[in-house]
């Protein structure tokens, strides 16, 4: 079967938005320049990751250039962003001139034709240098030749220890670890005043279930085998998931249903943690000592495996316009300041240069104080986005395109879903086999919509 996205005949049934509560349905373009009047407000809906953080920080650079244009920021956790994104593009409310999206829904809304194609701004904007995007990311975001959206900031996954934690063990973390390695150092140092590891465990797809999938693949796991044929209750798929429950139940945190990727960057931010495994994007913040406590004393090695040579997901947050907002010339704007090399140099001037956004631009790396800054993780996250395999990250073939998630549009809720049952786990209300075989009636639902 030939690998996709997603199969276009189905575009426009979405039924993964089910948990967003509304019917979804193709959208007509809504055309439009900048809008009528002397200043025009932009509205941006964003994730409240620290990047976005920054860009809210510094958009009276943006604003002191272009006095007529003001930008309002709704920052959102990333569960409820993708909800009120999701059903403001899917029912043409038209409430945000500009949205952060994830490489998981642009190529599905590109084809929906919720947002707009940006190659005609690029191709006008000379000085964007496009092609300066990293080749793997720029490829997630362009369906049929057309450019949907444009990274704010690319990541791999990798795994991240204290030093001073482990050197005090006595212990040395390899540069390509196994898990069971790390799981053993893991509950070796597990103490009362940090815990041995920090992994997600909040519900959501894009929360829990962006490192466990990586887990689950590496274990020989997938969602799907190559025909579409759901596998969430098979084996290797069962261990994975027990080998990190048992894990976070024996070295975690002790409220694993409560942390998501901003509650373990607090944790191992501020010395509390020996190990967290997580996003690449992370060490910008960790190595900032505005932000952390840890800053110089994090070691970065490659994500764990079992099974395949690399284990790290791939995933960029990224900006896009709507279809249906009134005012693209003024959003291209904002979107082509916050995403330029320029916008690199400005953070790395004004917040430091271990905070610019990494994994979007080749020409980042070539900054020779960025470099002398993040030397200890710059390099290694450029690597592992370049080795990582979305086309099969696993141990066997897979019909769609995508790391630590499955590019069709049921996935999100069907990941939403299998989540909450191992938030059961978490909670000793369920055991690992039972809440997959819930998941396996989702997933085998969602299958056999991609077989029709």
């Amino acid at each position: 079967m030939t690998k996709s996205y997603l199969r276009g005949r189905r575009l426009l049934s979405l039924g993964a938005v089910a948990s967003a509560g509304v019917m979804l349905a193709g959208c007509a373009g809504a055309g439009g320049g900048a809008g009528g009047g002397d200043t025009v407000t932009l509205t941006l809906a964003t994730v409240n990751n620290p990047q976005m953080k920054d860009m809210e920080q510094l958009k009276g650079e943006f604003e002191k250039d272009h006095p007529d244009i003001k930008v309002k920021f709704i920052q959102m956790e990333e569960n409820d962003l993708r909800d009120a994104v999701t059903k403001d593009v899917a029912t043409q409310g038209g409430q945000y001139d500009i949205v952060t999206v994830g490489s998981y829904e642009v190529p599905i809304w590109g084809q929906n034709q919720w947002l707009t194609e940006l190659n005609d701004f690029t191709t006008k904007d000379e000085a964007y240098d496009v092609d300066d995007i990293l080749p793997p990311v720029r490829k997630a975001l362009t369906v049929d030749d057309s450019l949907f959206a444009v990274p704010f900031y690319g990541e791999s996954s990798f795994l991240m220890y204290n030093k001073e934690i482990l050197a005090d063990a006595g212990l040395e973390v390899p540069e390509h670890p196994t898990w069971q390695q790390v799981a053993d150092m893991a509950r070796e140092v597990n103490g009362d005043d940090h815990v041995g590891i920090c992994l997600r465990g909040k519900p959501g797809w894009g929360e829990l279930f962006a490192p466990l999938t990586t887990v689950v693949q590496t274990f020989g796991g997938n969602w799907f085998d190559e025909d579409w044929n759901a596998t969430v209750n098979a084996p290797e798929f069962e261990e994975a998931v027990q080998f990190y429950t048992d894990l976070v139940e024996d070295a975690g945190e002790s409220d694993p249903v409560s942390f998501g990727f901003t509650e373990c960057l607090n944790l191992f931010s501020q010395g509390k943690a020996a190990f967290w495994y997580d996003a690449t994007s992370a060490a910008g913040s960790l190595e900032s000592e505005d932000l952390s406590e840890v800053a110089g004393n994090v070691g970065y090695v490659h994500a764990p495996t079992v099974k395949t040579e690399e284990s790290g997901w791939m995933w960029s947050w990224n900006l896009a316009i709507p279809e249906t907002s009134k005012k693209k010339d003024a959003a291209w704007e904002f979107v082509s300041w916050a995403t330029s090399k320029d916008y690199m140099k400005l953070v790395g001037e004004e917040l430091g240069w271990s905070r610019v956004p990494p994994g979007s631009r080749l020409s980042t790396y070539e900054i020779p104080e960025y470099q002398e800054t993040a030397g200890a993780f710059a390099d290694i996250t450029k690597d592992i986005m370049m080795a990582v395999n979305p086309e099969q990250p696993g141990v066997n073939p897979q019909p769609w395109v995508g790391v630590q998630y499955v590019t069709i549009p049921e996935f999100q809720d069907l990941g939403n879903q299998v989540s909450q049952e191992i938030a059961d786990v978490f909670a000793g209300r369920s055991s690992v086999s039972e809440a997959l075989d819930a998941g396996q009636k989702l997933a085998e639902k969602a299958g056999t919509a991609q077989k029709e």
